[in-house]
């Protein structure tokens, strides 16, 4: 069962939600996993970027998950638009700041009470 599966296209969810995109080139017991040629995939609303890692060592103790990708099947939906990663630097600061501000303005209007 192990020759099958080295060699093959995952994706890891890690704990702290970052998807990972890579070739499998070893993994033990533990979940502890080698990627080679691994990306980290960012999604942020329609846009994405893949921003490159090379080989990557991932301790077991902090993946969630691990899937085979089909190789045959477009891995996103037809309406993703691929960004490159300053971009999707600077979209990810802009929903940030924008996630910061309702916090921000939910607290602000705690006194209404509007329950």
């Amino acid at each position: 069962m192990e020759r099958k599966i080295k060699g093959k296209k995952l994706l890891v969810l890690l704990r702290d939600g970052r998807k990972l995109l890579g070739i499998l080139r070893s993994f033990d017991q533990f979940a502890n996993v080698v990627l080679e040629g691994a990306c980290e995939r960012v999604i942020v609303g329609d846009l994405y970027s893949d921003i490159p890692l090379g080989l990557y060592v991932i301790r077991g103790e902090n993946v969630v998950l691990i899937g085979e990708l089909d190789s045959g099947k477009e891995e996103l939906p037809p309406h993703m638009i691929q960004v490159s990663a300053a971009e999707m630097k600077r979209v990810q600061k802009a929903e940030r700041e924008a996630t910061d501000l309702k916090g921000s303005m939910r607290k602000r209007m705690e006194f209404l009470d509007l329950d």
